[in-house]
């Protein structure tokens, strides 16, 4: 009886994903415009720059890393950089500053107007990426938020809000991933299939 109801949990675990992913078509619109922007920046020599907290902070690292390494082709480069990598600046600021300023202090040193800022949170109300916003809008830079379906503060704030179509943690870093990796191909596809 207990390997029936596992079966059963998994099965209703992969049903939520499928239906997560058949809302998230009704966002398409939304992540067109979001590749459009990072296009359109990295066209003007700008960088995409990403930042978030826990798996949003993996989330962060592993989009920058697709577009600095490669997503599906062998190509040069695409200028991308995640906040969240270098323990001695988060560590330094969040000692000196408070850990709100993590992220908009670090902007503040490699930000430049026409670079475009992701910030990616579940909740939408991450305390330091709400500071990076703001800083951002003070330097010319896009802002694009990845969060729930809420949206939170965020979604206030940011330029492009993709508040996916779920309020559990986990499905909506699924879906966050899911989009980070079409908005890369795309972007990929652009610059190097052409």
């Amino acid at each position: 009886m207990e390997g029936k109801i596992k079966q059963t949990s998994i099965i209703k675990s992969i049903e939520k994903v499928v239906d997560n992913f058949e809302k998230l078509k009704n966002k398409s619109k939304t992540i067109e415009k979001i590749a459009d922007i990072w296009i359109k920046a990295l066209s003007s020599e700008n960088k995409i720059i990403f930042c978030g907290n826990g798996g949003s902070a993996a989330d962060s690292q592993h989009l920058a890393a697709e577009l600095i390494g490669r997503y599906k082709i062998d190509r040069d480069p695409i200028p991308a950089i995640s906040l969240t990598t270098d323990t001695s600046i988060l560590t330094a600021i969040g000692n000196d500053y408070g850990f709100d300023k993590v992220f908009s202090r670090a902007l503040m040193g490699i930000g430049k107007s026409g670079d475009v800022l992701v910030g990616i949170s579940t909740s939408g109300n991450s305390k330091n990426i709400i500071d990076a916003f703001a800083i951002a809008k003070q330097k010319g830079i896009i802002t694009i938020a990845f969060t729930g379906e809420d949206g939170g503060e965020m979604k206030k704030m940011a330029d492009v809000t993709l508040n996916v179509p779920s309020t559990a943690t986990n499905n909506i870093q699924e879906m966050h991933i899911a989009v980070g990796h079409i908005v890369c191909g795309v972007v990929e596809r652009h610059f190097f299939m052409m």
